[in-house]
Formats: structure tokens, sequence, C-alpha cells
């Protein structure tokens, strides 16, 4: 793992993977990163650890502060939350090669808040907003959750094939969603007001033609555009709405 200054410029501080704990002929990989708690880089790594680096405000003492050992297969994807988290209800997620999810409560220690057991299907990508997990699955589907207490509240089969990409537009909870199928979907996140239920509406597809899509992201926090691209591709796909 590397960490460099913001422009890029110098590496201010270098972490090699433990190559003993794994297995001969095992691969060792990073995997998975995300900011969090203000001062936290949190990195996901092939053996399921997640290993928390705590940055200071100044200077380049980075040390890990704590390792979170719940999940036993390879560490996926990260995300903090975007939004405004609910009482309780976690301002991190991890997930892994199974399926598991686990949501954390940042701090001077990591809790663990809720661990969503894996039903037999890798979850390639996750996002966090608002208290609401949303995950991205190999079969296809895109399942919502209760950050706080794991329930699952909505699921949709969004895409045919394996699902590789996932954003979020924090100031809208649009989400964005992209897979091998060669389709980009575009979704709302929402809660009713009058019930607390979450709801999720297709707004927008594009298929990206002969295109396995590997990444997806908005370009603006209101969800407005997007960009796109696949393997094997040098290009990257930008649509704006008109």
């Amino acid at each position: 793992l590397q960490m460099y200054e913001s422009d890029g410029s110098i590496m201010v501080y270098w972490h090699a993977l433990d190559v003993t704990e794994h297995p001969p002929a095992q691969a060792v990989f990073a995997r998975g990163i995300a900011a969090a708690g203000g001062r936290f880089i949190c990195v996901g790594t092939s053996s399921g650890l997640v290993l928390v680096f705590d940055i200071p405000p100044k200077g380049t003492n980075i040390t890990v502060s704590e390792v979170l050992e719940q999940h036993r297969d390879a560490i996926t994807d990260i995300a903090a939350e975007l939004g405004q988290a609910p009482d309780g209800a976690g301002d991190l997620v991890t997930a892994d090669d199974a399926g598991t999810l686990c949501v954390w409560s940042t701090g001077e220690e990591f809790t663990l808040r809720s661990k969503i057991p894996a039903f037999g299907c890798t979850c390639s990508s996750v996002k966090l907003w608002n208290g609401i997990v949303a995950a991205g699955y190999g079969n296809g589907q895109i399942r919502l959750y209760e950050a706080a207490t794991g329930l699952l509240r909505a699921e949709v089969n969004a895409h045919a094939r394996w699902i590789y990409a996932l954003d979020l537009a924090p100031q809208t909870g649009k989400l964005l969603s992209g897979a091998e199928d060669s389709f980009v979907h575009v979704w709302k996140l929402s809660r009713n007001p009058a019930t607390d239920d979450v709801e999720i509406e297709h707004c927008h597809a594009e298929c990206v033609t002969d295109t396995q899509v590997c990444g997806a992201r908005f370009c603006d926090p209101e969800g407005d555009s997007f960009a796109v691209t696949g393997y094997d591709l040098s290009e990257i796909f930008c649509y704006s709405r008109a």
C-alpha cells in the first residue's frame, strides 16, 4: 500500500502486506479503500482483514491504529457514509468475496454495528447513504439494507450479469450501477416519510454497446452526469442529462 501527497509528488508512507498469513501460491493483494471518520483510511486485504490507518493532520507519522477481523474472505469493497447517518447506523461498510457485509462506527475504536450474512454470491460493490447500505452482487442483484440493523429492505434484479460498479450521488440519492451485461442503470433511493420504508425507483438505462462495464461513477454530487468504462477500453464514455 502506498500513500502520496495530494498532488502525487511524494510518497509519504508505504505498508507491506504480510505474505506469511496466506497459504502457498495464494495471491496477496489489497482491495477496497475509503476515508472514514475524518482522520482514518481503511484498506481491505485478500486475507479478509481491514487495516485502519490513522492519518495525522500534519506530518507523515501514519500508523496502523486498528485491524478489523470480522471477514473470513477477501475484501471486495469498502465505503464510507455519503449522507447523514441516523443515530447508531454506523458510517463505514465493508464487503467480501463470500457476500458478507459489516457495518462499523468509526472512532478511537471501531465498533461493529451489524453483520449481514452471505447468501452464496459475491458482493462486488457497496455504498452507504443516509443509513442505507446499497450492495451489488455477482448475480446482478442490488440489495438495500438498513445499516443499523442489517435488515433487508429492498432488492431488485438490476442486471443480467455480474455488477462491477456502484456509485451514489450524495445530494439526491441517485444510485448508478454498471455490469458485464453492457448496461448502466440510474436508480433513485429514498425513504417514505410516512412509513420510513426504503424505496428504489428506476430512472434511466444506457447500453454501452459491446462493452463489459467495469467502472462507473457520477461526475457531480447531484447525479446529473456520469462516466463509464469497460474491459480492454482506453476510453471513458461520459453521459449527461440534456
